[in-house]
């Protein structure tokens, strides 16, 4: 009709210009780097389910767990490599979940009124400074002092130690020094030669049960991966004896060559409470000494409350010393 008229339909209106995407591919770029997201939340959540029987995966992974945590930074990094939208926002989840998992350990949780005051160190056998090493634990004021891998340097240590502690015992490559009696003195024997003792500490307000133990060393090799079966065994016998000893005050100090996470250690762990965990500030790595990445030294008790833990200035060692003040 509108033709027959003599008018024609109005034109269609010109498609108008998309501007252009100033951030192109902002969403689409980066992928395969956020995939990384998922996989480190799996190890963090399902560290446990990790295989240990071939090469003792699962045990190396929980020794260093709390480093899953660079997912994160390294996620960033891609992000911002790659102006990815996507990996930047992947890297929420691992944040989230590492939060969640070691967030409360990074809190300052010292605190005072304590009655006992322990150091252990594992002075390294080849250290050339034990009379300095000594001063250095003298010096924090602890009133027991565990030492492990003696070794020649024996006779130095209880001569530097004798003026501040007055009772000591060894057995072996390890000692305890004290500034209360010692009563009960004994080996333990987790490993074909003495590498573990116990001892009664007769403080002001009442016994304690102290144990030192070095547990054996793991191994790296290319064949059979990371080698605890020593390690594991000798911290099976430990925790037998742990579980027969009747003092209801109990103090495991030591350098367990493994963390609190390894489910290996989990037969010691699980009976006693982490000084460090429960007072500390941060996770305290005590191994290596020149840059520490895992706390493998330990102070874990029961039957009293941990108030403090830190690490002590470095020594002639490979380790840090760690210390703790208990309220008994």
């Amino acid at each position: 009709m509108a033709t027959l008229l003599g008018t024609e339909p109005a034109p269609p209106a010109p498609d108008r210009p998309r501007r252009p995407d100033p951030y192109p591919g902002l969403w689409r770029r980066g992928r395969i780097a956020a995939a990384l997201a998922p996989l480190s939340v799996l190890v963090m959540l399902g560290h446990s389910r990790v295989p240990d029987r071939v090469g003792h995966l699962g045990s190396l992974i929980e020794t260093f767990l709390p480093w899953t945590g660079l997912a994160v930074p390294l996620l960033l990094l891609c992000a911002a490599v790659r102006r990815s939208a996507t990996a930047a926002v992947a890297a929420l989840l691992p944040a989230v979940v590492w939060s969640a998992l070691f967030g409360g350990t990074l809190l300052d949780k010292r605190a005072g009124g304590a009655d006992l005051t322990v150091v252990t160190h594992n002075v390294n056998e080849h250290n050339p400074h034990p009379a300095h090493t000594a001063r250095v634990l003298a010096a924090s004021g602890a009133d027991v002092v565990a030492l492990e891998e003696l070794g020649d340097a024996t006779a130095a240590y209880r001569t530097a130690l004798a003026a501040d502690y007055p009772y000591h015992s060894i057995h072996g490559t390890v000692g305890l020094w004290s500034r209360y009696p010692l009563a009960d003195a004994r080996t333990v024997d987790i490993a074909p030669w003495p590498r573990a003792l116990r001892a009664t500490v007769r403080t002001p307000e009442g016994p304690v049960a102290v144990y030192v133990a070095h547990l054996l060393s793991v191994r790296f090799s290319a064949a059979s991966g990371f080698g605890t079966d020593a390690r594991d065994a000798a911290a099976r016998r430990l925790a037998a004896a742990l579980r027969a000893e009747p003092l209801p005050r109990t103090v495991l100090m030591g350098d367990f060559n493994g963390t609190t996470d390894d489910r290996a250690l989990s037969a010691v762990t699980a009976r006693l409470r982490s000084a460090q965990e429960e007072s500390g500030a941060g996770f305290g790595p005590s191994w290596p000494a020149s840059f520490p990445v895992a706390r493998i030294d330990h102070i874990l008790v029961r039957g009293m409350e941990p108030r403090s833990a830190w690490t002590l200035p470095a020594t002639g060692s490979d380790h840090l010393p760690v210390a703790a003040s208990l309220r008994l």
